[in-house]
C-alpha cells in the first residue's frame, strides 16, 4: 500500500494540541489495523530544541538515535507503538542549513536561491523520508495559521498534494470554538477565520477539529461547514477530556477515523479500543492514591517535565493508583523547612536539568528523603545529586560537588570526562567545556549490565537494559571505592564498568538514581519499570506511616 499523508495545522492561538491530536489518530488508525509513522515540523530557527531554555519551549524528547526533538515526539510514542529519530523532526534552522550547505557546495550550479522552490523542496523532500515507512504518515506543521515563519511549511505542504496524488493526502485543521459564559452560547467566527487564512494560501481542510469545553450541536456544525466549505460530519468535536488517554475514544465517538479512512480511500477492519477503553477506567476509577513531590526548578512550565509526568502517571495505573504531583521549586526550597514542604509526599523525585540554580534545594531534598527514608527517585541530576549529598554526609567528603557548579571542588565526585567510548557511535569521543553547546553531551540509547542484587533488578528483572541519555557529567569512577565502602551500591554499569548508570542504597525502602532519562521510553499501556517501582514502593510507604499514625 502507497504511504497516505495527514497534515494537521492549527489556527487561532497555540497550545490547542495539535501534538495530543496527531498522536490520538494515529492511535486510531493503529485500532484499526493500519501502522503509522509521525513527523514534526518546527518553525523556529534552532537546528533543533536542545538549547533553548525549558520555560520558552518545555521538554526536549530524546529518541534512541540521539535525537533532541519536540516534546510532541514524545506524544506520538506514547500514543501509538512507534520509535521515533532524527528523520522524525525538522525544523526551519535544519532545513536552511541543509540549503545553505549545497548552495555552499554548489550544488544549485549558481542559481540564484529562493524560498520557493529551494526551501519548499527541502521541505517536500523531509516530508518524503516518511514515505514507504508506514502506511499512514501523519505530519504535524507547528505554530499557527498566519505565523510567518510558518509560511514556507504551509507552502511545501500545498505543492505536496500535487506531487504525490490529491488521493494520498489529507488537511486536518484543528481550531478553537470558545465557549463565552456571559453569553452562554460558543461563537464560530475564530474557526472561520482560520480557515479563511489557512485557504488563502490554497489549503482548503479536509477535516476540521474544534477544540471546544463541550460537545458541539448540530446547528454549530452545520454553520462551520458552511462558512468553511466542508459537510457537516467533516467537522468534529475535540472536546476537553479530564485525561489525554480519552482522546482516542472522543474522536472515535465523532467517527473521526471513518472518516479518514473514507476520505484517503483506504480499507481496514473495525477499530479495536478494549485497551483503550480498559486504559481510561483504570485511571478514572484507581483504588489507591499516592502523592509525589517532584523538586525542581522549571515547574513554572508544567510542559518542561512533559513526559516525566505522564511516566508517574503510567506508574500508578500499573498500580491501581492515582498519582498527585505537587511541584516543588528547588530554589525556594533552599531557605525553606524540607519538613514543612515535603512532609506530605509518599516519594521524592528530583528530574534533570542544568545550571547552578536551585541546586542546594536540590540537595536538601535528596537529604530529607535520605534521612527520612521516603522513597527517592533521581533522574539525571537527581543521580548527580544524590551521589553529592552522599560523599558530603554519609563520606565524609565535605567539599564534595559536581565541577559543574565548583569547578575547583577537591572531591569531584561527578565531572565531565574529556575522553570516554561511545558505545553508541563506536568510537572515542572528546569533550572540553568550550565544545559546541550539544557536543559534550551523551544522547540517546545506551546499554547497562544490572547487578541482580538491586531495586534496578527487581524492577526491570533482566541483567541488560537499555536507555536514553541527555547529559554532559558523569560519576567520577576516582571515587567509586570510596563511596561504595560507605554504602552507595553502584547498580547499573556500562558494559566495561566505566560509565555509572545506577546508583542506590541499600538501607532504604527504596533510594534509586539513574543517569539516563527512563521517562522517554514510559507508555501507558507498558510502564516504565522504574516508575512502577517507584510509585509501588510509595504506595507502602504510605501504609506504614498510616500505621504508625493510628
Amino acid at each position: 500500500m502507497k504511504t497516505k499523508f495527514i497534515f494537521v495545522t492549527g489556527g487561532v492561538l497555540s497550545s490547542l494540541g495539535k501534538g495530543l491530536a496527531s498522536a490520538a489518530i494515529g492511535a486510531l488508525l493503529e485500532s484499526r489495523g493500519l501502522s503509522v509513522t509521525f513527523q514534526k515540523l518546527d518553525p523556529y530557527i534552532n537546528v533543533d530544541p536542545g538549547t533553548m531554555n525549558p520555560f520558552q519551549h518545555g521538554e526536549v524528547f530524546v529518541t534512541d538515535d540521539g535525537a533532541e526533538t519536540d516534546l510532541d515526539l514524545g506524544h506520538y510514542e506514547r500514543f501509538a507503538n512507534v520509535r521515533l529519530g532524527k528523520k522524525n523532526n525538522f525544523t526551519t534552522g535544519k532545513i536552511y542549513y541543509s540549503v545553505i550547505m549545497k548552495e555552499r557546495r554548489g550544488d544549485y550550479l549558481g542559481g540564484t536561491i529562493q524560498v520557493i522552490p529551494h526551501i519548499t523542496d527541502e521541505i517536500k523532500k523531509s516530508i518524503l523520508l516518511m514515505e514507504n515507512s508506514a502506511d499512514v504518515a501523519i505530519i504535524e506543521i507547528g505554530g499557527t495559521i498566519g505565523d510567518i515563519e510558518s509560511l514556507p511549511f504551509q507552502e511545501a505542504i500545498r505543492q505536496f498534494k500535487w506531487d504525490v496524488g490529491k488521493e494520498n493526502v489529507l488537511y486536518v485543521h484543528l481550531t478553537l470554538v470558545p465557549y463565552i459564559k456571559t453569553a452562554g452560547e460558543v461563537k464560530t467566527k475564530p474557526t472561520q477565520h482560520s480557515v479563511k487564512e489557512l485557504r488563502s494560501i490554497g489549503i482548503q481542510p479536509d477535516i476540521i477539529l474544534c477544540r471546544t469545553e463541550k460537545l458541539l450541536s448540530k446547528d454549530i456544525k452545520k454553520k462551520i461547514a458552511l462558512f468553511c466549505n466542508v459537510d457537516v460530519d467533516q467537522v468534529i468535536t475535540a472536546k476537553d477530556v479530564e485525561s489525554i488517554y480519552e482522546v482516542p475514544l472522543v474522536f472515535h465517538q465523532e467517527h473521526l477515523d471513518d472518516k479518514i479512512v473514507k476520505l484517503l480511500h483506504m480499507w481496514t477492519r473495525a477499530p479495536r479500543l478494549e485497551a483503550w477503553e480498559e486504559l481510561v477506567e483504570k485511571i478514572k476509577n484507581p483504588k489507591f492514591s499516592v502523592r509525589i513531590a517532584i523538586v525542581g526548578k522549571y515547574i513554572d512550565l508544567k510542559e518542561s517535565y512533559k513526559s516525566l509526568n505522564e511516566a508517574l502517571v503510567h506508574g500508578g495505573i500499573a498500580n491501581d493508583c492515582q498519582v498527585a504531583l505537587d511541584f516543588v521549586d528547588s530554589e525556594a526550597l533552599e531557605s525553606a523547612d524540607c519538613n514543612d514542604t515535603l512532609r506530605n509526599a509518599d516519594g521524592v523525585l528530583i528530574p534533570g536539568g542544568f545550571g547552578a540554580r536551585g541546586i542546594e534545594g536540590k540537595m536538601k531534598a535528596v537529604h530529607f528523603a535520605r534521612e527520612e527514608k521516603v522513597p527517592f527517585f533521581g533522574i539525571c541530576l537527581g543521580m548527580q545529586m544524590a551521589v553529592v549529598e552522599f560523599a558530603k554526609h554519609v563520606a565524609g567528603m565535605k567539599g564534595a560537588n559536581s565541577t559543574e557548579f565548583d569547578k575547583n571542588t577537591d572531591s569531584a565526585v561527578i565531572y565531565l570526562m574529556k575522553e570516554w567510548y561511545d558505545y553508541q557511535k563506536k568510537t572515542i569521543q572528546q569533550r572540553d567545556v568550550s565544545s559546541d553547546k550539544g557536543g559534550t553531551m551523551r544522547l540517546g540509547a545506551y546499554p547497562c549490565l544490572l547487578r541482580e542484587d538491586s531495586f534496578a533488578y527487581k524492577a526491570y528483572n533482566k541483567k541488560e537494559i537499555s536507555e536514553r541519555h541527555r547529559h554532559r557529567y558523569e560519576f567520577n569512577n576516582r571515587f567509586k571505592s570510596a563511596l561504595e565502602e560507605k554504602g552507595l551500591i553502584i547498580s547499573g554499569t556500562s558494559p566495561d564498568g566505566e560509565l555509572v548508570e545506577i546508583v542506590e542504597i541499600a538501607d532504604h525502602p527504596w533510594f534509586l538514581g539513574c543517569q539516563f532519562h527512563p521517562e522517554f521510553k514510559s507508555r501507558p499501556m507498558d510502564p516504565h519499570p522504574l516508575f512502577c517501582a517507584f510509585i509501588n514502593a510509595a504506595l507502602k510507604y504510605k501504609g506504614n506511616k498510616k500505621k504508625k499514625d493510628e
